[in-house]
């Protein structure tokens, strides 16, 4: 018998509380690191994210690859450790994870939505508090300190009352409602609406794996009214399906503009699949499998007690508060037709972010992982990939740990360098990338973008 029983109920004005030691804001590739981290150092951990899913940019946009986490060379070595092979091993273990050469490294390519299960089980099995579809709307400060952030969900206010804050957002978006200083990019920077497809011709996959369908598309993107003209696609072996990396839209900050540049994105999508249909006979009868989520790259960042240069990018000097290495190029979206690539000298080239571009320069307890810490944009458009974003995540949660009292400027430096000893030294050959021989090493570096 169905119980036909209801109750009539009004809004009420009370909101629930939660108090953490550490409140993460975003849940993508630093902010999963970040709270599993601090989750597990013993602290209380909270982790927002404004979307109804766990993953961020690393699961909804349909990226697919992730770039910055091995060295450079014929023999490659990855430079970033921690839950992040846990990650690994877990896509490796599902089949869902391939290596290839790409730029004098390699880039891994992974299926998002199993990647999206394992951030989901992680974050489920540790005891980390995880609040979905939690929009921030105002942090509150005592002096320098955070105190609380307050966001909006479908079913109600929620107050976090910390002691730290890790800002993942990609966006500033703590810095931002605190009232603190945030830099913005006087000129556009680009992000990209990916698709994965699907039904195209795997015996001639050839014609447009790698970035060579950026020949064809250069020749011909005026006849399809798209603007940029490079990218790539990769296909991803026996799984029937690939990643398209071939549009830009813009990256507006406010909300009529940024719903806009969405759709016009997903426009672009739609004639790049009429532009390959028409123009690489393997994808006649290819289609859209799915859209994901706006590609972002920079939008807003902190004001950090010191800005990362290019400079010291291109030096590869290691700082005394180092936090993550990478020895991706630079990789500039700043022009609509295309990106602008700046590749390093020598194969033991290795950059590296410090410490004092994480933390905000107006605050004690606030520091960023991610793309949002402070750069100038030409550094940023190399340390802001995937491999030092996990690493960035992870130092967040281990300064908020050993900090104490104190701020976050006046941590206690070799202790703190201590505990990144791995991400800071060592290399390790993995198992996904033994079959990978030397001579398959790609250095597309078309003389327009170099």
């Amino acid at each position: 018998m169905i119980d036909r029983k209801t109750r009539t109920v009004r809004k009420t004005i009370e909101k629930q509380t939660i108090d953490a030691d550490v409140c993460v804001v975003g849940a993508g590739a630093a902010g999963i690191m970040a709270a599993l981290t601090s989750a597990r150092l013993g602290r209380r951990t909270v982790l927002l994210e404004a979307m109804p899913t766990l993953g961020g940019q690393l699961v909804g946009t349909l990226l697919g690859t992730i770039c910055g986490l091995y060295s450079n060379g014929p023999r490659p070595r990855r430079v970033t450790f921690g839950a992040v092979d846990e990650m690994l091993h877990y896509l490796d273990a599902a089949k869902a994870l391939h290596a290839r050469r790409a730029l004098n490294s390699l880039v891994l390519q992974y299926d998002e939505t199993i990647c999206g299960r394992w951030a989901e089980e992680a974050s489920s099995n540790s005891t980390v508090e995880v609040v979905l579809g939690a929009v921030l709307r105002e942090v509150r400060m005592d002096g320098r300190q955070v105190t609380s952030l307050h966001v909006a969900t479908r079913w109600g206010d929620l107050e976090v009352r910390c002691k730290g804050v890790v800002d993942a957002s990609g966006d500033a978006t703590v810095a931002w409602h605190a009232g603190l200083e945030v830099r913005e990019a006087t000129t556009p920077h680009w992000g990209t609406q990916m698709v994965t497809i699907e039904n195209f011709d795997q015996r001639a996959v050839a014609e447009f794996d790698g970035f060579h369908v950026a020949q064809v598309l250069k020749e011909k993107r005026s006849q399809y009214g798209l603007a940029r003209e490079d990218g790539f696609i990769f296909a991803f072996p026996g799984r029937n399906v690939a990643t398209v990396n071939l549009t830009h839209m813009p990256n507006p900050t406010d909300p009529i503009g940024s719903s806009r540049a969405a759709l016009e994105g997903r426009d672009q999508a739609d004639r790049i699949l009429t532009f390959l249909r028409t123009e690489l006979p393997s994808m006649r009868d290819a289609r859209i499998r799915a859209y994901g989520l706006p590609g972002i790259r920079q939008t807003r960042w902190f004001v950090s007690a010191h800005q990362l240069s290019i400079e010291e990018v291109r030096s590869g000097k290691r700082p005394e508060d180092a936090v993550a290495r990478c020895s991706w190029p630079v990789e500039a979206h700043d022009t609509a037709e295309g990106v602008s690539w700046e590749t390093f000298d020598g194969d033991d080239h290795m950059h590296y972010v410090p410490l004092r571009s994480m933390v905000h320069r107006d605050a004690d307890n606030l520091i960023a992982a991610g793309r949002c810490i402070d750069g100038d944009t030409a550094a940023l458009a190399s340390v802001r990939v995937m491999g030092p974003c996990f690493a960035m995540g992870q130092a967040a949660a281990h300064a908020l740990d050993i900090r104490g009292d104190r701020s976050l400027h006046d941590i206690d430096l070799p202790g703190f360098s201590a505990r990144l000893k791995p991400n800071l030294e060592e290399f390790r050959k993995d198992p996904w990338t033994e079959d990978l021989r030397e001579d398959e090493i790609v250095r597309e570096r078309a003389d327009a973008h170099v």
